[in-house]
């Protein structure tokens, strides 16, 4: 997918680019092949693919979720910035905040965000278990989401905690999101949250499967969740 082609397939989807947001597109691509070669960031570098796979994937959730509202987001373990940071592009009105594990990463995010000249943005350096322990944090977002970060029954105590009651938790899954899904319905139910829709499409050119599933929260989170670090993923829920 170049350029051209990926402001057509959103024009599709109704979402129009200005100059100025392509333009931060192109940057973005520029910084992060630039980034990568002194850090492991993505093995995705070539201009088709980092368009399709990282930029067009990133934003498919908005043709099912409304982004252009006000809202605060959190995108947890986002590596070199996917999805939140190509939805910030698209829908500049969004406040994001970006948790990641490596400092390295949360330093390229830092300038990237300079270079774009994004506004409402903020990165955190911190492990997600103790970020989601963190008053200042938790349940204090409208939409919690990660993409690529673990498996859903682990990923839902690392997301849910962050979400306000009333607020959303967006997980973003490639093949066997039906297997994950059942896996961990329980964390889910526990944590305070439900399934409200999921929606499968395919994504264009390679026709990869994606799904994405909505979650609302219902409940508070116990307090004890998420646990210390590393225990989610040794014990899911």
């Amino acid at each position: 997918m170049n350029e051209e082609q990926f402001i057509e397939a959103l024009k599709a989807k109704g979402i129009e680019l200005n100059d100025k947001q392509v333009k931060q597109f192109n940057l973005y691509f520029e910084l992060l092949v630039e980034w990568n070669e002194k850090m492991n960031l993505t093995a995705i570098t070539d201009l088709p693919s980092v368009y399709l796979k990282h930029f067009y994937d990133s934003i498919s959730m908005a043709f099912y979720v409304d982004f252009t509202k006000q809202q605060s987001i959190c995108d947890v373990g986002a590596g070199a910035g996917f999805p939140s940071i190509p939805l910030k592009i698209c829908f500049p009105d969004l406040k994001v905040t970006i948790v990641d594990s490596l400092n390295k990463r949360i330093q390229f995010l830092t300038h990237l965000s300079e270079q774009l000249k994004l506004s409402d943005v903020q990165f955190v350096h911190a492990r997600a278990e103790e970020f989601g322990q963190d008053p200042k944090y938790r349940e204090k977002f409208d939409v919690v989401t990660a993409r690529a970060v673990a498996r859903l029954s682990v990923l839902s105590e690392l997301c849910i905690p962050l979400v306000k009651p009333g607020g959303q938790f967006l997980a973003m899954k490639a093949s066997a999101a039906q297997d994950e899904l059942s896996d961990a319905s329980k964390a889910i139910s526990t944590l305070g949250a439900s399934k409200k829709e999921e929606f499968t499409f395919q994504l264009p050119v390679e026709n990869s499967e994606r799904s994405l599933f909505v979650f609302d929260k219902i409940k508070n989170t116990p307090k004890k969740y998420p646990r210390k670090p590393g225990v989610p993923n040794k014990t899911p829920l």
